[in-house]
């Protein structure tokens, strides 16, 4: 169950058991640690992990001094038993990865790679997998990409496609990060390959390469064919029983609505994300607050992304790290909005600085989607100081580094300032069919994605928003909440909060009363 990704069932079964029966049994103590650090809680798995240790420590003075312990230890696979030690280091450098400790993962899983027999192929391959993700969270892309594509050839040698397939989907992620969309396109489409030679049913990991070329196809503005990429994921994980690692799923589908426009629905998806988020040795390099942060910006609402980043004690002045780099490319633009709201020369230059600093560690880095946006960011901090000539120098750079690639929403998301710039770049001659395919992509039309807020909306004293309008739409089709909840791809808790803040706006109190008002209003 651990490796088919059912541990949420385990994990509820083993919460049942009396305390006194697991500290018994190192074995399930360990077992029991493992379940609670792959659902994202590797402080609780500490007392397990400890209580497995203990005995161990028990048993080896027990060998030294032939005598029974004063406690009994129940032991039912001696194999397990034995393997204990390596079991433990394995789990121990899950749970330092999970807590950001790149050391601790590296100390551990060379611990456990000594430990576990050469014939061992799937524990060895978890373990590489943990030091390649510490390469990642140390921002070495390369390396982390060498040591993981390593293990899906060894796993695929060993006839462990499952195992390989489901590791491609990091190597897909890294490659993307490097900005090499076309490497991470033949990579997806080849561990598609090998779904396709298995045959049904698909195994387990399908469904997080489905999300990667989502994400793919999404920058690209192929929206269609990412919109269809999450939904085949979602089925697939739903015919095999797949539980947790539903985060990157949201993110992708929030991530989606924002590209189609409707931020107050990407909000949402990233709260659910939020919600369900579990941490792991993957590293997190796009933390769901920071991108929050960002569609607030993009909303005009600066007051809470401030707050975001005191209270993560972000400055432009920070050491610069990989794992932080996402935040302090939102830091600039929280930085540059301010800048455009009332015009304090003290915000720009923060930016300015702070970006060109981002810029040069991005590029000794070789992450060329950062160094991509990066340059963007720089040349709309140059258009919101009205300069256009020095606006227009690091946009021929991104467009140059974007173009073999096929970028689109990497532009096209920043709206307005960005098709101006592009405008001039296409005058004077700038990266010619690809700046006036980008101009294109600003005038397809928006795809419908939620419920336009009618114009009677705006006779309450607080307009509905389109998601409140949608919800209420589906409730007069005589939609449940949670039949509302799966539609949309929100949790229940969304839902209910939604129809709270329209009851509240509508001043009624139930279903029937907020029907009425919303069609007495021409709501629906």
């Amino acid at each position: 169950m651990d490796r088919s990704f059912r541990y949420p069932t385990w994990l509820s079964w083993v919460k049942q058991l009396p305390d006194e029966l697991i500290r018994s049994r190192p074995v399930l103590s360990v077992g029991y640690a493992w379940a609670l650090v792959i659902g994202g809680e590797p402080e609780a798995a500490e007392d397990r992990l400890r209580d497995a240790e203990r005995w161990l420590d028990i048993a080896a003075d027990v060998r030294d001094r032939s005598e029974a312990p004063s406690v009994e230890m129940v032991v039912v696979d001696e194999e397990e038993f034995r393997s204990l030690p390596a079991t433990i280091a394995s789990a121990r450098a899950y749970q330092a990865g999970a807590l950001g400790d790149v050391p601790g993962t590296v100390k551990y899983a060379r611990r456990a790679l000594d430990l576990f027999p050469e014939d061992e192929y799937f524990e060895r391959a978890v373990l590489a997998v943990f030091l390649g993700a510490a390469y990642w969270t140390s921002g070495d892309l390369e390396a982390a990409h060498r040591s993981i594509a390593d293990v899906i050839t060894g796993m695929q040698t060993a006839g462990d496609r499952p195992f390989a397939i489901g590791a491609t989907y990091l190597t897909g992620d890294i490659r993307m990060a490097q900005g090499r969309l076309n490497e991470a396109a033949l990579t997806y489409e080849q561990s598609l390959q090998l779904v396709r030679d298995q045959g049904e049913p698909a195994p387990d990991g399908t469904a997080e390469l489905y999300v990667g070329l989502s994400e793919l196809n999404r920058e690209r503005d192929n929206l269609e064919a990412a919109a269809q990429y999450l939904l085949t994921s979602k089925e697939l994980r739903e015919q095999a029983g797949l539980q947790g690692y539903e985060s990157p799923w949201c993110v992708a589908m929030a991530r989606l609505q924002e590209a189609r426009g409707d931020l107050e629905g990407a909000l949402d998806l990233l709260r659910e994300a939020e919600r369900v988020h579990k941490r792991s040795p993957m590293p997190d390099v796009r933390p769901i607050a920071a991108m929050k942060t960002r569609i607030r910006v993009s909303q005009g609402k600066l007051t809470e992304p401030l707050d975001w980043a005191r209270g993560r004690g972000l400055s432009v002045d920070d050491d610069l790290s990989y794992m932080r780099e996402f935040e302090h490319v939102t830091l600039a633009r929280v930085l540059i909005a301010q800048h455009r709201s009332d015009n304090a020369v003290r915000f720009m230059d923060e930016a300015m600085g702070l970006l060109e600093r981002l810029l040069q560690a991005a590029e000794e880095g070789e992450r060329m989607a950062s160094v991509i946006e990066i340059l963007v960011q720089q040349a709309l901090a140059h258009e919101a100081q009205d300069d256009l000539p020095s606006a227009l120098a690091p946009l021929e750079r991104a467009l140059t580094l974007a173009e073999p690639e096929g970028y689109v929403r990497i532009f096209v998301g920043e709206g307005e300032p960005v098709r101006n710039l592009l405008r001039h770049a296409a005058a004077g001659g700038i990266a010619g069919p690809y700046t006036r395919r980008l101009l294109s992509a600003f005038d397809k039309p928006a795809q419908p994605v939620s419920a336009p807020v009618p114009a009677a909306a705006v006779q309450l004293a607080e307009p509905l928003t389109p998601r409140e309008v949608e919800i209420l739409g589906l409730i007069a089709d005589g939609m449940r909440n949670q039949e509302i909840a799966d539609q949309l791809f929100i949790s229940l808790a969304t839902v209910k909060r939604h129809i709270a803040s329209a009851y509240g706006k509508l001043g009624v109190s139930h279903r029937i009363e907020a029907i009425a008002r919303a069609n007495e209003l021409n709501l629906l």
